[in-house]
């Protein structure tokens, strides 16, 4: 197999590059990363990024960015990786035996599997314990599975949405798994008409059971990736820059801290909530309440990563872009994983990955 090349620009086949100036770290981040046996992987919408972020040998961050033509939900484990892009949703498989390298990655991803959806703009994508994909089709306003003859199969659709239709109705844009299994949905209103929740982005945001169809809240701005965490309904209320937890039973909100930004990405880690930041873009995140939180507060807004302490609210670690970086659509973490790479799915560099997998062997017959 031929060796990974360490980067943090973007790969050739796309006009984005990064310089070193355009992205900073916390100074503990590498040791917080490396006590706590994880890795990062984020999506950037905007400039089609999948950013892998590990620690190398000689305790440093690693940087390792994969060009897609739009990088949006992402599910993460530490032998899969699941990227919604602009058409497809690709899936990655991690190449490396536990005592194998390439340079100094312990992990190296190989698109394996591309899915063509058409563009749903997909948003949260889950895997379930059956291998089966749910996503968040926000185009459809709906949850759908990949289907090997059509674009999408409709798992699940909100009772108030009267027609699948590419629409973007309701801005249907995340999932909470409890129990293995899609429980709540994230939208930012309950608008039945093209594009209709763009007039409905400072509140109306709405969390519904899929599995009875009741509201649990619709008091939220523009809320986005619902977790499912120690018996806690976890969100972040996007529009007004708060992560926090719902109850349940009286849909009430229970801020935890303020984030400079737009949040959208949500994963856990031993304690600590791992929250993906955006710059406010003109038009769909222009005019929320969130602008107000940072005025009052002499702040202005991040694009990035925040690591909070569950227990304090207290921003712990962090990670800036500058320059092109604008946006991200979604934080996973990776377990166990020191310094993750992968391929591109569009780069020269898939043609020469070729591995065989081993062979049981068999009895001749007798």
């Amino acid at each position: 197999m031929r060796a990974a090349s360490e980067h943090t620009g973007q790969t050739k086949e796309t006009p984005v590059r990064l310089g070193p100036g355009d992205i900073a770290c916390s100074r503990g981040l590498a040791t917080w990363l490396s006590s706590h046996q994880v890795s990062l992987a984020l999506s950037s919408y905007q400039t089609g990024q999948l950013f892998l972020v590990g620690v190398k040998p000689n305790g440093g961050i690693h940087f390792h960015a994969v060009g897609t033509n739009r990088a949006m939900g992402l599910w993460a484990e530490p032998q899969t990786l699941i990227l919604a892009t602009a058409n497809q949703v690709i899936r990655f498989e991690n190449i490396l035996e536990e005592n194998q390298r390439i340079g100094d990655a312990d992990k190296y991803y190989v698109p394996r599997v591309a899915h063509t959806t058409g563009d749903l703009d997909i948003h949260d994508i889950v895997k379930l314990k059956d291998g089966s994909t749910v996503f968040a089709n926000t185009m459809y306003s709906c949850l759908s599975t990949l289907h090997s003859v059509h674009s999408f199969a409709p798992w699940w659709t909100p009772d108030f949405i009267s027609k699948l239709a590419a629409e973007d109705r309701c801005h249907l844009n995340g999932i909470a798994l409890r129990g293995g299994k899609p429980a709540y949905v994230t939208m930012v209103s309950r608008a039945d008409v093209v594009n209709g929740w763009r007039d409905r982005r400072d509140l109306g945001g709405c969390i519904i059971d899929v599995r009875s169809n009741e509201v649990v809240t619709e008091n939220l701005s523009m809320p986005h990736s619902p977790r499912w965490h120690q018996g806690k309904l976890w969100v972040v209320n996007s529009g007004t820059g708060h992560l926090g937890w719902v109850d349940t039973a009286s849909g009430a909100f229970q801020e935890v801290c303020f984030l400079p930004g737009f949040a959208r990405g949500l994963s856990f880690h031993n304690g600590h909530a791992i929250v993906g930041l955006s710059l406010p873009r003109d038009g769909s995140f222009k005019g929320l309440p969130l602008d107000d939180e940072l005025k009052k507060r002499d702040a202005d807004p991040w694009c990035g990563v925040q690591i909070v302490n569950l227990d304090t609210g207290d921003v712990v670690e962090w990670i800036r872009f500058s320059g092109v970086v604008k946006e991200m659509l979604d934080v996973c973490t990776l377990p166990g994983v020191r310094l993750p790479s992968a391929a591109s799915p569009t780069s020269p560099e898939v043609s020469n990955l070729r591995t065989i997998a081993s062979t049981a062997k068999h009895e001749e017959p007798a």
